[in-house]
């Protein structure tokens, strides 16, 4: 008897059993990974799954906001 794995979209939340149009996202402070959908990535204990490309972009845009604070001063040219 074999089980379903289901995994879920971490941006809306969406669960699927067949996320076939899926990507596998895995990220450290570093470096980050986009993957199209590979199931031994997904199963990584540090992968994030993402329904589909608008939701692994709203992911990144997300980690390289967090990279990026806080902003940079900004200097004024006399």
């Amino acid at each position: 008897m074999s089980s379903l794995k289901e995994f879920q979209c971490e941006i809306c939340g969406i669960v699927s059993g067949n996320p076939i149009h899926w990507f596998v996202i895995e990220c450290g402070d570093q470096k980050l990974a986009v993957v199209k959908w590979d199931l031994n990535a997904a199963n990584s204990p540090t992968a994030r799954h993402f329904c589909g490309e608008a939701h692994a972009q709203v992911y990144i845009s997300r980690w390289f906001e967090s990279m990026c604070s806080p902003p940079k001063a900004v200097f004024k040219a006399s």
